[in-house]
């Protein structure tokens, strides 16, 4: 019995890790009423950190090294589709929005994977700095641009 929770509680820790970091990044959209949000941002965390999982546990039989790296770039190719999705041309002028909001879906993948594999510092810092990112970034933006005039972010412009 020992055995069983001992070679489910990594994986499962990986998963819960997976889902708390990636709802987090989905938080910070909810609160600026982006299309992606809070459940999108952890279930794509939590996709990519069990593909990744089962891909790179030899308990589970899978012990190609190369089999990790596919998965990743599958994830990663798979989850620009889920991005391209959110993104919209509004407007006479086309502009494009929602950019944002798709680099989030990219790297709620990313955090997933990173998660996944157990790269808990490298996803802790990747997760502190995404949220830094989407919490100051937009101030930044916009301070830069009254400072220093045309630029893709002017103030109507969400992203």
């Amino acid at each position: 019995m020992e055995t069983w929770i001992g070679e489910i509680f990594e994986p499962a820790l990986r998963l819960v890790a997976a889902v708390v970091i990636g709802a987090l990044v989905g938080l910070n959209r909810d609160l600026h009423g982006k299309p992606a949000g809070l459940r999108l941002c952890a279930l794509v965390a939590l996709g990519s950190g069990l593909i990744t999982v089962i891909t790179s546990e030899p308990r589970l039989g899978f012990s190609d090294p190369s089999a990790v790296s596919r998965t990743i770039q599958g994830i990663v190719g798979g989850i620009g589709f889920l991005g391209a999705g959110v993104i919209l041309h509004q407007g006479p002028e086309s502009r494009i929005r929602n950019l944002t909001t798709a680099a989030t879906i990219w790297i709620s993948a990313a955090l997933g994977i990173a998660c996944g594999l157990g790269a808990w510092r490298t996803g802790g810092v990747a997760a502190v700095l995404a949220l830094i990112v989407l919490t100051l970034g937009a101030r930044i933006d916009h301070a830069l641009f009254g400072r220093f005039g045309t630029g893709s972010s002017s103030p109507g412009n969400s992203e």
